[in-house]
Order: structure tokens, then C-alpha cells, then sequence
């Protein structure tokens, strides 16, 4: 089998040299509750960027260790099963998947997937059918205010990454009457109008982002959701209304900087805020796992009736 590893790191960008990928044996024989699982698909997300650290700046994310397996969000299906609950051919997820080609794992930690909701497509139970969707219908719902026939604009960046992409799509889907993205290539922008639904999308490293964002939402933004951080997120907070919301959902311009999460804005941008009582409360979707089932089976039905595109 194979496994992956990594070396750690506070400031900079991760480099080739910080993993290592090894060959080594697995045991023949697996135990009362355990199952032996082939990876199949791997999901690499930008808040692992935290785990390299030593104190990844949050409670509820353990740090990879040094010369241990990396592991996040994984789906393989079971080759052998001493779980009384899975049998061999099922297809299984969990969100410490280790980074190995073949894993033994406990049975008890595994989630059995229903490969039917997502037409068939498995990957998708780590994407618009797993964390990725969760975070960005449960970020709308629980922090956004989106109000159906509200005429509420909301702006997304980031908005062409796995969880940008569907937040546009949700925003719509709940109620917001304009949906602009910020992205960063024509070909995004352009996927983003004509394939996902987007009103507009604006290519930030062309132009001037604060007039393009002037002319694109006339009224202002209401809702903002947020990828990025950083200027992109001073930007957009200055054009914000009155009562307006911020979905923090990642930061990633910030990522290989040592700085807390969420970054303090500048003061300038921390005064807007304050003056036109703009919400800006960090997000965590792991605090609303009883909501979990209900929000994946409406991510499916979505997906399945073409509304949510991939």
C-alpha cells in the first residue's frame, strides 16, 4: 500500500519537499468491528493548510503529526468486513480518511453511502453532497438572512471552488434575486454565468474591483459570502448595506500567513462594519450536524432535479 506524510509549517506556501510518500505492508488480519477498505477518491480542501501547523488555530482540528499517515475526507469501498453493520461492496465515508491506498479501519466510524442520491456519482458525497454543500447551504441558511422576495444581492468569491460554485447556486435557490462571483480567470467567470446561474462574475485581476462590484450591484450587498479574506473581503465589505451579512466560510488568502482566525480587519473596514451593523461571526458547520441529514437529502434532490450544478 501506499501512504502519504507531511513535514509542518507555520508562515509560506506548502512545497513538494514538506510530504513524503511511502510503501509499506498493511496486517493480513483485521479484528472483531474492523473493515478493510480500498480508497477510492480523496478530498484535499484548504483548510488542511491549518492542519500543518503545530496549533492549527482552532480546537476542532487536530494537526497532522509529523511522519504520521495525512488523513481528511475520504470514500472506498469495503474488500473485507468483520463490522456487523457492512459487508464487503459497500461504499463507506468518513472524515479521517487516512491517505493510503488500502486502510483498516474501525467500522464504527465509517458512514455507508447510498451511491442512488447522487445519480451514481460517489465523489460527490465529498463535494456538493458532503462537507463542501453542508457548509455552503448551512452557511446560507443560519448566517446569510437570505428572504425569499427581499431583493437581496449577494456576492460570493471564491466563486469558482467547490464550495463558491454551489453557495451562488444555494443563494438563488433560497431566495436572493442577484448573485454576482468574483473569481480569478475569464473561464471561471465565464462558467459561472453561463453554466451555474451566476447574474454576473467579476475577474479580479482585471480591472477595478471596486467599480466593476459598483456597477454590477447597484443596490449594494446584502450578502457576502466569503472565501478569500484579505482585500478582496475590504472590498466588498465597503459596498455592503445597512444590516447586512457576512458568511465567514474560509479565509484562504491568509492561510500561509501566521495570523489568528478570523484575521481582524483593517480599521477602516472594522469601522464600516461596526457603523452599518454588519455580521461577521465565524462559521462552523460542524456545530450543526443535526442538521446534517435533512440538509444532504435536499443537496441530493437539488442535484438530482438539475438545479445544482457540479
Amino acid at each position: 500500500l501506499f501512504d502519504f506524510k507531511i513535514i509542518l509549517g507555520k508562515n509560506g506556501v506548502p512545497v513538494a519537499e514538506n510530504f513524503q510518500l511511502e510503501q509499506s505492508t498493511i496486517a493480513d488480519m483485521i479484528q472483531a468491528g474492523q473493515v478493510r477498505v480500498r480508497t477510492l477518491y480523496l478530498s484535499v480542501d484548504p483548510y488542511m493548510r491549518c492542519r500543518m501547523n503545530e496549533d492549527t488555530g482552532s480546537d476542532y482540528l487536530l494537526p497532522w503529526q509529523l511522519s504520521e499517515v495525512a488523513d481528511g475526507g475520504g470514500i472506498g469501498v469495503v474488500e473485507e468486513s468483520k463490522h456487523d453493520n457492512l459487508a464487503k461492496g459497500d461504499f463507506v465515508t468518513s472524515f479521517s480518511w487516512p491517505w493510503q491506498t488500502v486502510a483498516i479501519l474501525d467500522g464504527s466510524l465509517l458512514q455507508k453511502l447510498v451511491p442512488q442520491l447522487v445519480n451514481g456519482r460517489l465523489s460527490y458525497f465529498l463535494g456538493a453532497a458532503g462537507i463542501t454543500g453542508l457548509t455552503a447551504l448551512l452557511g446560507i441558511k443560519e448566517k446569510g438572512h437570505v428572504t425569499v422576495g427581499a431583493n437581496q444581492t449577494m456576492v460570493v468569491s471564491g466563486a469558482a471552488g467547490a464550495c463558491g460554485s454551489l453557495a451562488g447556486q444555494i443563494g438563488r435557490l433560497e431566495g436572493c434575486s442577484r448573485v454576482v462571483g468574483i473569481a480569478g480567470t475569464d473561464e471561471k467567470c465565464s462558467i459561472l454565468v453561463q453554466e451555474m446561474g451566476f447574474d454576473a462574475a467579476i475577474n479580479y485581476k482585471k480591472g477595478n474591483v471596486a467599480e466593476q462590484l459598483r456597477e454590477l450591484c447597484p443596490g449594494g450587498v446584502d450578502v457576502y459570502f466569503d472565501n478569500v479574506g484579505g482585500d478582496i473581503s475590504d472590498t466588498v465589505i465597503s459596498q455592503m448595506n445597512q444590516n447586512s451579512h457576512i458568511i465567514l466560510c474560509g479565509q484562504i488568502s491568509q492561510y500561509n500567513k501566521d495570523v489568528p482566525y478570523p484575521p481582524p480587519l483593517p480599521p477602516d473596514i472594522e469601522k464600516i462594519q461596526k457603523e452599518r451593523n454588519i455580521t461577521r461571526e465565524r462559521f462552523l458547520v460542524l456545530n450543526y450536524m443535526d442538521k446534517q441529514e435533512a440538509s444532504i437529502l435536499q443537496l441530493c434532490q437539488w442535484i438530482q432535479e438539475g438545479k445544482l450544478k457540479v
